[in-house]
């Protein structure tokens, strides 16, 4: 293991992959840093660039993207009192007091830090873990991913939105998007309505530009104009705080936010945006100073930083070894993946064995790259902040009509990614995730394939499905994610009814 974990970082030294993945982390932090544009939306733009790359370039790029927008976040969230990314919403409870009494500087230099300890951590993690994960899913067969598939959807639809019945909404409603064209094994055509430009299915790309980039610019352009921000002023020596004023304090800290963040980041469905909050308010809660939580302290940052950025490796953990996204820039990634060919899953180390490596390897040199370039760039990001939205939101656009159309070169490709842009737009309005939809699209089709698969080889028979240990563990898993949620309603609902009676 050690030869081939070598072998991938040797595999990405050298000019051409570190300037994609420099690349990818300066793109990947302005897009973090700039309010309404996300790590999501920037991978969902370039997801077409790597199209015509070779696999292994186009799927570092992405992860220099991943790793520089999620880190990001915590510019403005410090310096404009906005948090950039839903990643560092909870980055702004402290670091935004820090900057307004004049510690802009050390609120930036901690959170930078943080965002690297965190990376690193998972990425090791990663390294060990994932590898054990992948030899135990080589046993499974189409029942077990099966059971996996349905699983996923469930945690996702389930813990994703407030409402248990809007997440399996959207679900469903990515499932149906997946099910047009011809379906897996017989191509019996479905839901075309006599279209024949969909008699193809629709592509991954219109769909993942549509829903995570053209609603996000269309909230972009709806949200309060940058030209209102008014960026507090910093200054930063070295990263404003010594050695033992940050490990000496915040060691278990640390420890704790970057394990909360690499558990959160293997659910499927959750992602940074959950990590930093509920990272945060365990620190606050395992506090012997609770009451300065708000206030103003470090120990807030490095709680959501730290849990943000160690999310990156536990969501790349499902993606590498079973083939599921572990959340929605997963998804993209895991777009990636398919549309070189490759399948992600435990059958990926064993014929895949460098380009895992290399994505390894990118992963550690994109944090190292992300520390260097976040110290340095600071004061230009700042200024790219200031940016008027007329001007940028048309010009990201323009990039995402290209890459669309670049695909198939049609048209009609464009069409399908304004309309689900605006479809995503509206939707979410009325308290529905896009998430969900996402991942019902990518799973959709393998959930049904496998369905089909163990349906032939036992006879048409489903008993081989509760025969399965492991696919009974992740369908009970999948009901209790549902069902919990359910039941806490119910019970509320009905001690409200004896409450009115009394």
């Amino acid at each position: 293991m050690d030869y081939g974990i070598v072998g991938g970082i040797l595999g990405v030294l050298n000019p051409y992959m570190m300037l994609l993945i420099l690349l990818g982390v300066v793109v990947g932090i302005i897009f973090g840093a700039i309010p309404g544009l996300t790590a999501a939306t920037a991978l969902a733009l370039f997801l077409p660039v790597t199209f015509g790359m070779e696999a292994t370039a186009g799927i570092v790029l992405l992860i220099g993207l991943y790793i520089g927008g999620i880190s990001g976040g915590l510019i403005p969230a410090i310096i404009l009192r906005m948090p950039g990314t839903p990643s560092s919403i909870a980055t702004t409870y402290d670091g935004s007091p820090m900057a307004l009494r004049g510690e802009a500087g050390k609120a930036l230099g901690v959170g930078i830090v943080s965002s690297f300890i965190g990376g690193i951590f998972s990425t090791v993690m990663l390294i060990f873990i994932a590898p054990a994960i992948a030899k135990v899913a080589l046993r499974f067969g189409p029942w077990e991913y099966f059971a996996i598939g349905i699983f996923s959807l469930s945690m996702i639809s389930s813990l994703v939105s407030q409402s248990v019945a809007k997440g399996l909404g959207s679900a469903i409603i990515g499932l149906l998007i997946s099910m047009i064209g011809a379906g897996p094994v017989d191509s019996v055509q479905r839901l075309t309505f006599g279209f024949h430009s969909l008699e193809a299915g629709l592509d991954l790309l219109p769909v993942m530009v549509g829903l995570f980039a053209v609603s996000e610019l269309l909230k972009a352009a709806e949200s309060v104009d940058q030209e209102d921000l008014e960026a507090v002023k910093f200054k930063l020596k070295g990263f404003g705080f010594s050695l033992r004023e940050f490990f000496g304090t915040q060691k278990f800290n640390l420890t704790r936010s970057a394990l909360i963040g690499l558990g959160i980041g293997i659910l499927p469905g959750m992602g940074g945006s959950t990590s930093n909050l509920i990272s945060y308010l365990a620190a606050k809660n395992q506090s012997k100073h609770p009451e300065k939580f708000g206030t103003g302290i470090i120990d807030g940052l490095v709680a959501s930083e730290t849990a943000n950025n160690s999310t990156i490796g536990g969501a790349l953990i499902p993606l590498m070894t079973l083939g599921i996204p572990g959340d929605g820039v997963t998804a993209l990634l895991l777009g990636a993946f398919l549309l070189h060919g490759i399948s992600p899953g435990p059958l990926l180390f064993v014929n895949q064995g460098p380009l895992v490596y290399s994505v390894f390897g990118a992963v550690l040199i994109a944090n190292l790259f992300m520390l260097v370039l976040m110290y340095l760039g600071l004061h230009p990001i700042a200024k790219i902040l200031k940016t008027p939205k007329y001007l940028l939101l048309p010009i990201i656009m323009i990039f995402c009509s290209v890459g669309a159309y670049s695909v198939n070169n049609r048209i009609f490709d464009i069409g399908v990614m304004l309309i689900l842009g605006v479809f995503g737009f509206y939707i979410e309005k009325l308290g529905f995730s896009l998430t969900p939809i996402v991942m019902g699209f990518i799973l959709g089709p393998i959930v049904e394939l496998n369905l089909r698969r163990g349906l032939m080889a036992s006879k048409n028979s489903i008993l081989p499905l509760f025969e399965s240990p492991v696919a009974m563990v992740f369908l009970l898993i999948g009901l209790a994610s549902m069902g919990i949620p359910i039941v806490k309603w119910w019970v509320k609902r009905l001690r409200l009814i004896k409450n009115t009676e009394n």
